[in-house]
């Protein structure tokens, strides 16, 4: 089987006085470009905001950092929700509907990084790409976390595949099917991202129910 990139992290950012501020206005700099509709250059960021290309490069040194940067500060809570919920399906409703809003709010920013990571793929097939490629991918840490309860409902195997789909229904791929083919509203949008979520943990609940009865079957504990 294929490794798995891991997904990319941004620097830390600076934390106080003008390396902090001149991060903060090149990093809205760049979200106020996305959401005019396009992604920039890091040298397009430097000379939106007035900052010499060289120090902007020195913060990001490729649009793939940039990028990086834009989707960590527009989805960090997102990226550290924790739930104590112990109900597997019950946690997955919280993390729909608590991001799919985030989701929403930065829609422009979400789509330009799915759109430089389309673009960079094939690039790199062509073995044309410059620069380190933007990886995604923190929803695998994000729904691992959301269907955990689930560990002693489901088999490995399942949990596995529960995983896979989900990954599916959550982010912004829905979000794009269901508003440009569809024209469906944001709401409805998230309507219908949670229950085809609810779909699928239905059906693996049902997979495994055979697996189950037959564990209850071979050592006599009842299985509730």
């Amino acid at each position: 089987m294929k490794r798995r990139a891991q997904p990319s992290t941004p620097a830390p950012p600076p934390e106080r006085g003008v390396k902090a501020a001149t991060f903060r206005l090149l990093l809205d700099t760049a979200m106020e470009i996305i959401r005019d509709g396009h992604i920039p250059s890091v040298a397009e960021v430097a000379v939106r905001s007035r900052v010499s290309r060289a120090t902007a490069y020195r913060y990001f040194p490729s649009r793939s950092a940039l990028v990086t940067a834009v989707i960590d500060s527009s989805l960090g809570p997102v990226r550290t929700l924790s739930s104590n919920v112990p109900d597997g399906r019950a946690r997955v409703h919280e993390l729909f509907e608590q991001t799919f809003p985030r989701f929403r709010e930065f829609e422009p920013q979400l789509r330009a990084a799915a759109q430089l990571a389309l673009e960079q793929w094939a690039l790199e097939r062509a073995g044309l790409l410059e620069e380190e490629p933007y990886r995604r991918g923190h929803r695998i840490r994000i729904l691992e976390h959301a269907i955990a309860p689930m560990k002693g409902e489901l088999t490995p195997a399942l949990r596995q595949r529960l995983h896979h789909a989900l990954s599916v229904v959550y982010g912004i791929e829905p979000v794009v099917i269901l508003k440009d083919i569809w024209g469906l509203p944001d709401r409805e949008v998230q309507r219908v991202a949670l229950w085809m979520a609810d779909a699928l943990i239905d059906a693996a609940l049902a997979q495994s129910a055979p697996g189950r009865l037959a564990r209850v079957a071979g050592n006599g504990t009842r299985v509730r």
